[in-house]
């Protein structure tokens, strides 16, 4: 049995539930509820950066961050169904994965930066340098929105836009048509993806 630290509004933690549901193995890991900020959290002795997600293996071993817990899945089940063999197109594959995940760092670093900091204390620059991020990620998106089939690069996008749904009350969609009917054809094609919505 694998062992998944994660929390339900990380996108990254996820990114890794839908992975494992998209290749059948859900009912092979365990998915425990992990504080980042608890100091007495086993997260911090399984990941010495004590992020999520961290995934424990029956041997002992940790796997984190979820770009390599994706890759060891997709391994698990064989090999090729979330991240190609071939190399043009597993390229293409864990470009878009990069790119959706710097859109989540974006994200959740604005929404730390609001939660960390007294009010005094927050830099508006910071923030707005986040905000561009997210803003030409979800342009370059919009323009060339990933495949619907689900593999490492569309499920990450759609963890990605996912979470500015939850966290900035879905502001994104006014501006991003295409990403929207996008999104709503991968949560149709990928049941997972609602399955794991947090509230």
């Amino acid at each position: 049995m694998l062992t998944l630290r994660s929390s339900p509004p990380s996108p990254f933690g996820r990114k890794v539930k839908i992975a494992a549901a998209v290749l059948g193995l859900t009912d092979r890991i365990d998915v425990i509820a992990t504080d980042t900020t608890a100091e007495d959290d086993p997260i911090r002795a399984l990941n010495p950066l004590g992020k999520i997600p961290a995934l424990e293996l029956g041997d002992g071993t940790t796997l984190y961050d979820s770009r390599v817990i994706v890759e060891y899945l997709d391994w698990l089940a064989g090999g090729g169904k979330l991240l190609p063999l071939d190399p043009a197109a597993r390229f293409t594959v864990l470009t878009a994965q990069a790119l959706a995940d710097g859109l989540m760092d974006a994200a959740l670093l604005q929404i730390y930066e609001v939660r960390s900091r007294p009010e005094t204390e927050r830099s508006p620059s910071w923030i707005a340098n986040q905000a561009a991020k997210v803003a030409r990620a979800l342009k370059h998106l919009e323009d060339a929105p990933p495949p619907i089939v689900p593999d490492a690069g569309s499920i990450a996008t759609a963890c990605a836009l996912g979470y500015l749904d939850l966290r900035f009350e879905g502001r994104w969609r006014t501006e991003h048509p295409n990403l929207v009917a996008w999104l709503d054809a991968f949560s149709a094609a990928t049941p997972a993806f609602e399955k794991t919505r947090a509230h």
